[in-house]
């Protein structure tokens, strides 16, 4: 099942965003010229409504880890949907950046290398080495906490909201469903390739 433009589009209008027509359009800064190989994606200044390719790189890093394999059309979906969900937003796109770096930091200092560039498998288990699978999602918590709260279960909600992603997981109609997105929220981490994180294929 391929995830699309219209899926993220649709996930971030039930997050609340608004996303106008050409929003999203060129919002894709490039790596940073003057980087070098052990800079992460770190903060940068609140005025600047892009996402840097390397937080993208690392933000699809973590989908590919909570999302199933019969989901197509990964990258662009995440794009999409990173860039609509941050847009006007500072404080959130300011904690989404910093939760992002943290992460990288830990993968550079365990495995020598940055999260986006470790296979797959070293992905899933770093994260639950760190205990992202029991954290409460919490903005203003410890680091285990904010990489739950803005990049596991951010990207979770968007799979989840999406038309696709629902569907894929049995859930029709996810979009202003009460209760809804408690389903995305807690739950135990399955292998990759059996089940997104935290939720259940047979509703």
């Amino acid at each position: 099942m391929k995830l699309t433009r219209r899926d993220a589009l649709a996930a971030v209008a039930a997050a609340g965003a608004t996303v106008g027509g050409g929003a999203l359009a060129g919002r894709i800064e490039p790596p940073r010229a003057d980087s070098d190989a052990d800079a992460a994606p770190g903060p940068a200044s609140s005025a600047n409504p892009s996402l840097s390719t390397d937080l993208l790189d690392l933000l699809d890093a973590v989908a590919e880890v909570l999302y199933p394999r019969e989901a197509s059309g990964r990258r662009a979906f995440v794009e999409e949907y990173a860039l609509g969900r941050t847009e006007g937003r500072p404080i959130y796109r300011d904690g989404v950046r910093e939760a992002a770096a943290q992460l990288d930091a830990v993968a550079r200092d365990w495995h020598g290398d940055s999260y986006a560039d470790l296979d797959a498998e070293t992905r899933d288990t770093l994260l639950r080495r760190l205990g992202v699978e029991t954290a409460e999602p919490d903005p203003e918590g410890p680091i285990t906490d904010r990489i739950r709260f803005y990049l596991v279960d951010n990207l979770l909600f968007a799979f989840y909201a999406s038309p696709a992603g629902g569907r894929l997981v049995g859930i029709e109609n996810p979009i202003g469903y009460p209760g809804g997105i408690e389903s995305y929220q807690r739950g135990s981490m399955p292998d990759r390739g059996e089940e997104p994180w935290g939720g259940d294929r047979d509703g």
